[in-house]
């Protein structure tokens, strides 16, 4: 079993990455491999609405030319997926709404091919608008007719400089949960 982990946030070690080495910690230590994938310095665009992924069936996005057919390709032979995003004026980051948009719309036109794979979301905030994220998130995986396991909160974690997140004692446990509730799920699927 494999779970990859997708974290949208412009700093590859801040509070997002923390968050998700957390969850990612608690399934290796129950025995499930994992990676973890940064968006940032990745070239990623957009869905523009071409439908070629419609047409050619192939499991690929056939719009901009671009990192995205990595990650989609990432996505589609996990298990498991977590993304992870940092919260921008309420919304995920543009990097993780273009892997939202084109890793789902792929999974549609080909058949719902994410179908019973599990799906997890982790937000992060300053203060404010991390529900919203988890939100965003989470409607990926549940339009794909994804699994999304729970945990004793919502996923997210309060946090502004680079490693605060790790003094969120709430947020911590959270994500430690959602890990457990995550590998529990995945070995009961297999």
């Amino acid at each position: 079993m494999k779970v990859v982990a997708f974290n949208g946030s412009a700093r590859k070690e801040g509070n997002t990455a923390a968050c998700l080495k957390k969850v990612l910690g608690v399934l290796e230590a129950e025995g499930i491999e994992t990676e973890l994938v940064n968006l940032a310095g990745k070239k990623l665009g957009g869905c523009r609405a071409c439908y070629r992924c419609m047409e050619k069936k192939d499991r690929k996005c056939h719009g901009p030319n671009d990192d995205m057919n990595e990650l989609i390709e990432l996505f589609d032979r996990a298990d498991g997926v977590i993304i992870g995003s940092p919260t921008y004026f309420s919304s995920v980051s543009t990097e993780t709404k273009a892997l939202i948009d084109r890793v789902g719309l792929v999974g549609k036109a080909n058949g719902h091919i994410y179908e019973h794979k599990v799906g997890a979301a982790v937000a992060v905030a300053r203060r404010h608008g991390a529900t919203d994220v988890f939100t965003q998130i989470n409607r990926l995986y549940l339009i794909n007719l994804m699994i999304v396991p729970g945990s004793i909160y919502w996923n997210l974690a309060m946090g502004k400089d680079p490693g605060d997140v790790l003094k969120d004692e709430e947020g911590m446990q959270t994500m430690e949960s959602l890990g457990k509730n995550m590998a529990w799920l995945l070995k009961k699927l297999q």
